[in-house]
Parts: structure tokens; sequence; C-alpha cells
């Protein structure tokens, strides 16, 4: 009983540790086309960054 209810939490972790690493690519690729976005269309004047950091 104890073998079973050990891997049964194995696959918990891992289908939810997946699940987060899905999310985190999503967040990882929308943060990298906002940056791309804001790169090209960053003014012309000034320091020529678009964000404020």
């Amino acid at each position: 009983m104890v073998p079973l209810l050990l891997v049964l939490l194995l696959v918990l972790l891992l289908f939810g540790a997946g699940f987060a690493l899905k999310i985190l690519w999503w967040v990882a690729i929308v943060v990298l086309v906002l940056w791309l976005v804001g790169f090209v269309a960053r003014p012309k004047s000034g320091s020529g960054r678009w964000y404020r950091w």
C-alpha cells in the first residue's frame, strides 16, 4: 500500500511540475515578445531605452 501511495505522489508531483514549467514557458515567451516590441518601437531621441529601470 505504501509503495502505491509513493508512486501516486511522485506522479502527482511530476504532473504539477510539468504544468508549472509549461506556464513558465508561456510567460517567458510573452515577456520576450514584449521586450522585442519595445526594442523595435523605442523612441528615436533620448537614451534609446524604452523602459525606465
